[in-house]
């Protein structure tokens, strides 16, 4: 029997039986992907908001919800064995696929940007002593966003074995590391934990919560099947997705919210320094965003390559010439953007799932088989009016309000082309 190479990454096509990675190895790749400093600034707004009591009901609903979402597209990745940019192109069409390809680069290349500078600012602050402000980024301070600019960049390059690598490293470090340091704060405190949560101005709904649960990574996690399509099937993908976004972003609210009652601050980071630990939370922060950031641009040069034609490995490069130097501008300036950009991808999931089970014979058919149409103007109708309608209506939740809008489009769509046959 050939021997197929594992390093290989499979940006034009399926993911084949032999190159399928271990269980543990995709919960690593998938926890680290969840372990994205961003998501203690909605712990930081939670344990603000909330009790005690509901911050843990509001992680349980929000992560069964997101865990749903993330499942099945991590189930439809591994069982098709195509990355996001692949199922699109069955799903929008061979160019309509550019459209969810172009907003999942945009997107990610922004955060890993935001996350880049989220890293280079406060150590090079609390390393060197230096000012640091919107106007002022001294050359120490981007020297820190190079170095580390290009060690994550470079992870990504190198594909799914070094994904996997970063992964196995950092996965254990931040989780323990992490958990220590909160735990010492919380004895350090003059209250317990329950009593602290008890502070603050409480004026979130449990409802509100969801929603930020929801929409703290439900961007990243539209990008599940880059990476489940080398679980050795879509129920151990299915199952090992949900469980990494659910103890990974409960993680990191934790961190976030513990940081908030007890620091003031929405780091972990901020928790460490405040026990003296420098070095390590250094450690902790450079890992916890470099799992995430590594995993986004990966993102990124799948996209890019989709659109373009040109390898993954070049335009992971790209991306990366392009965060670097942008990176403390997008740290700055860019964050909102974000937000009304992360309500435009789970439309894009939203109609990946559902076009996955009700077509799902041709996704077993090689491309040149399967009835692909240039562009499913019904699908791109339903992501366009979805990102609409969640970034306009704020009755509810979001990211849900898009999906739902998105799913009656496409279905409305699809019962019009099988009555006049338009579509066949």
């Amino acid at each position: 029997m050939k021997k197929i190479n594992s390093t290989k990454d499979y940006t034009d096509g399926r993911v084949p039986e032999g190159a399928r990675r271990s269980n543990l190895t995709l919960f690593m790749i998938m926890l680290g992907f969840t372990f994205f400093s961003a998501s203690m600034w909605a712990g930081q707004n939670l344990a603000d908001g909330l009790n005690f009591k509901d911050f843990i009901i509001t992680l349980i609903v929000g992560g069964i919800i997101l865990g749903a979402y993330t499942g099945a597209l991590g189930y439809i990745g591994a069982e098709s064995g195509f990355s996001l940019d692949l199922l699109a192109r069955r799903s929008f069409g061979t160019k309509g696929s550019w459209l969810p390809s172009a907003m999942i680069s945009f997107t990610q290349l922004g955060w890993f940007g935001v996350g880049l500078a989220m890293f280079a600012i406060p150590v090079a602050k609390a390393l060197l002593g230096i000012e640091i402000t919107p106007d002022n980024m001294p050359w120490q301070g981007w020297l820190m966003v190079v170095i580390a600019g290009i060690l994550m960049t470079s992870s990504a390059y190198f594909g799914i074995r070094s994904l996997t690598i970063i992964s196995y490293i950092a996965v254990p470090l931040v989780a323990v590391l992490g958990t220590v340091a909160m735990i010492i704060a919380i004895r350090n405190g003059d209250t317990g934990l329950v009593d602290q949560f008890s502070k603050g101005s409480k004026d979130l709904s449990i409802f509100a919560g969801v929603g930020l649960v929801i929409g703290s990574f439900v961007s990243g996690g539209t990008a599940t099947p880059n990476f489940t399509r080398f679980a050795r099937n879509g129920k151990i993908a299915a199952i090992t997705t949900v469980f990494a976004f659910f103890i990974g972003n409960s993680l990191m609210f934790f961190f976030g919210a513990v940081s908030s009652i007890y620091v003031g601050g929405n780091d972990i980071f901020e928790v460490m320094l405040n026990l003296n630990l420098f070095y390590f939370a250094v450690i902790v922060l450079g890992l916890n965003i470099w799992t995430t950031n590594d995993n986004a641009i990966y993102s990124v040069g799948l996209g890019l390559s989709n659109i373009t034609g040109f390898s993954k490995s070049s335009m992971v490069l790209v991306a990366g010439l392009i965060a670097i130097p942008t990176s403390v501008w997008l740290y700055w300036n860019f964050c909102g953007w974000l937000n009304i950009l992360n309500c435009t991808l789970p439309p894009i999931g939203a109609i990946l799932i559902l076009d996955y089970f009700m077509n799902r014979k041709s996704y077993s058919m090689p491309e040149a088989d399967a009835a692909t149409r240039t562009v499913n103007w019904f699908a791109v109708g339903g992501v366009v009016i979805g990102a609409v309608v969640a970034n306009l209506v704020h009755w509810g939740i979001s990211s849900i309000n898009g999906m739902i809008c998105a799913i009656i489009i496409y279905l409305i769509g699809n019962c019009c082309c099988r009555k006049c046959r338009c579509c066949k």
